[in-house]
């Protein structure tokens, strides 16, 4: 990157047509400072004649992108530069007929999907407010209907009693002239997919960066969406460490529940459903959730942190969303996010902008620290209840077990800085013990801990 450079700045030398798409590109995102007279190391070069920029760059750049930016004069370092400040605008610009945006430090050509997308924001409508025009009533799941109405009858009472489902997606803003809206179909939609193939979640569990040991595919209306992946996820792949409150049995899942939830929640409703589906990747360090498009002009990742405006890309989606009880408070569900993986003692979860998407990477504690508080205590417990208390050696594998029930014998030995034969042994004893049992086959099994 290049030095103090942005997405809100860039540096130019000198004055050249690239700086109209630099300025193309500030207006069709969120604004931001063209500085010409400093070099890319941001040093400041000066310019010559800056009397004829303050003429000529406003003149430019209405003629051109139909725009007119503010120009002033400034000195850095004894140096004469100009700043070129630009405001976001409401309507798309071009420059010769394409359209930039800005992504970090770079002014990039947006096509296809992304420049439909642009277009559409700037129009005031978001995509999933559009009439679906080959959608009928008998697309929408009246079983859908009825539960969400049970649901939402504390936020909007005046569905409480309502028996069509026609005034029903009414009420919800749903339909328009009679038509559905694309959201209809999302929220309440006997078969999404239909209608918008990348409408799913993809679930995949690796060994490594390569290996694939599972895979399952999430469909149906994103409220099914959310709580089947949620079921899968605690069913299948991720392993749930035992507590007790008082006599009563816990289970935790590795990573807190609700900052899953809320992590899948803001993906159907943030994603761009022209773009690729939703990916949910579980690693033996982390899980990874994926959706197709960024975050919104004025919002960047360190507000994710905080307590922030809300832009849902989808207007709609979100609206029903909260009406039904499932966001709580808009503008803090990443903060939510944050929150319970720092009570469960887990690392901050990082938020990125990354393959035209955007991410939420959970982490694992470093085992020590994971494993301090609740592995020794599982372990102190079956030892109670063994009427034995476990070894040092088995305490350790019993946690890296409790971080990854796929983990093989061979990332176990490594870890742990001993051999498989040591390994082995370890597992026989708490096997014998009744500590752990081993599910399915030798290749494609897992490991389950007893509490």
């Amino acid at each position: 990157m290049r030095k103090n450079e942005n997405q809100n700045k860039e540096f130019k030398q000198a004055w050249n047509e690239n700086c109209l798409k630099t300025i193309c590109a500030f207006a069709n995102t969120a604004g931001g400072k063209l500085y010409i007279g400093i070099d890319d190391a941001g040093k400041a070069v000066g310019v010559k004649d800056a009397a004829r920029y303050l003429n000529d760059i406003p003149n430019k750049t209405k003629d051109i992108l139909g725009i007119t930016p503010e120009v002033t004069v400034k000195k850095v370092a004894g140096k004469v530069i100009i700043e070129v400040s630009v405001a976001y605008s409401s309507t798309p610009i071009s420059y010769h007929g394409r359209f930039y945006t800005r992504s970090g430090t770079s002014s990039i050509e947006i096509k296809g999907h992304e420049l439909a997308e642009l277009l559409m924001s700037k129009s005031g409508r978001s995509w999933d407010g559009f009439i679906e025009d080959n959608a009928t009533l008998k697309d929408i799941d009246v079983a859908a209907i009825k539960k969400f109405r049970a649901l939402a009858t504390k936020r909007i009472p005046l569905i409480a009693g309502e028996k069509s489902v026609k005034a029903i997606l009414h009420k919800l803003n749903l339909l328009e002239k009679s038509k559905m809206r694309r959201a209809a179909l999302l929220l309440f939609g006997k078969d999404p997919k239909k209608f918008y193939i990348t409408a799913y979640i993809k679930i995949g569990k690796f060994a490594n960066d390569i290996d694939l040991i599972s895979t399952d595919d999430i469909e149906g209306n994103l409220f099914r969406q959310v709580d089947k992946a949620m079921e899968i996820l605690r069913v299948k792949y991720l392993l749930s460490n035992i507590s007790y409150e008082g006599i009563y049995r816990k289970d935790n899942m590795e990573y807190p529940e609700e900052a899953l939830r809320e992590a899948i929640i803001n993906a159907v409703i943030h994603r761009s459903y022209m773009g690729a589906h939703t990916q949910l990747r579980i690693s033996p360090d982390g899980l990874n959730l994926w959706n197709a498009g960024g975050l919104p002009p004025g919002i960047g990742i360190d507000d994710l942190k905080k307590w922030h405006l809300s832009k849902p890309r989808n207007e709609l989606l979100a609206d029903v969303f909260f009406k039904g009880g499932m966001i709580e408070a808009w503008g803090r569900g990443t903060v939510k996010i944050v929150d319970e993986c720092k009570k469960a003692g887990l690392p901050e979860p990082e938020f990125r902008e990354e393959f035209g998407g955007f991410s939420v990477h959970f982490h694992k504690a470093p085992l020590g620290e994971k494993w301090g508080e609740s592995g020794e205590k599982a372990g102190r417990r079956l030892g109670e209840r063994l009427g034995e208390r476990l070894g040092e050696t088995e305490k350790k594998i019993l946690a890296l077990i409790a971080g990854d029930k796929f983990i093989a014998i061979p990332v176990m030995a490594e870890k742990l800085g001993i051999s498989t034969t040591a390994v082995e042994k370890n597992l026989k004893k708490l096997k014998e013990k009744g500590a752990i049992e081993r599910v399915g086959s030798a290749r494609g099994g897992a490991w389950r801990v007893n509490g």
